[in-house]
């Protein structure tokens, strides 16, 4: 049996340096806010230090974003409130390539289809993200989500479509989940 997280101070350490920031990103998506999210995430590794290291390391990932997907929704459900974050909040990181019209152009884009991330419905909003942002395959994502591998794929697909509707009309996305 391998040692507890908090025995292998190696491997929670390399746990938090690759994962502590998507999972920054991914609860303060959830939550809506950047300190509520850390604190979402620093309980998630420290339920990680209690775990067996080798029964947690071939899912480590799952396991991770599953524990602070459903804290971040036990901090919503206490709260009684889901707060979405504001364009402002939302930063989108050009590259340094293209010039400033084009930079300006794809922030524009970039904003608008996160708007319209933020319409969908909350089921299809969480599994494309955690497919697209975090790189999840259907199969993960159903066990982070609880939903079955099939409506996983119909989610992202319904989602997807939607977007794309959207994108191209240049309309806000219909709630049809």
């Amino acid at each position: 049996m391998g040692k507890p997280y908090s025995l292998d101070g190696a491997w929670i350490r390399a746990a938090v340096d690759r994962f502590e920031g998507p999972l920054i990103l991914y609860a303060s998506r959830l939550v809506g806010d950047a300190d509520t999210a850390r604190d979402v995430v620093q309980e998630t590794f420290l339920r990680l230090c209690s775990q067996d290291s080798v029964a947690v390391e071939p899912h480590l990932a799952e396991w991770l974003f599953t524990v602070c997907r459903n804290r971040a929704l036990d901090v919503l459900r206490k709260e009684s409130r889901m707060n979405q974050l504001s364009d402002e909040q939302v930063q989108v990181r050009p590259t340094t390539d293209p010039g400033p019209d084009e930079i300006v152009e794809r922030k524009e884009s970039a904003a608008q289809a996160l708007r319209l991330l933020d319409a969908l419905p909350p089921n299809q909003r969480d599994v494309i993200r955690l497919k697209f942002q975090n790189g999840f395959s259907y199969q993960e994502i159903s066990r982070i989500s609880g939903h079955s591998v099939s409506n996983v794929g119909y989610l992202i697909h319904v989602g997807l479509k939607t977007l794309r509707n959207q994108l191209a009309e240049g309309q806000p996305a219909q709630a049809n989940a």
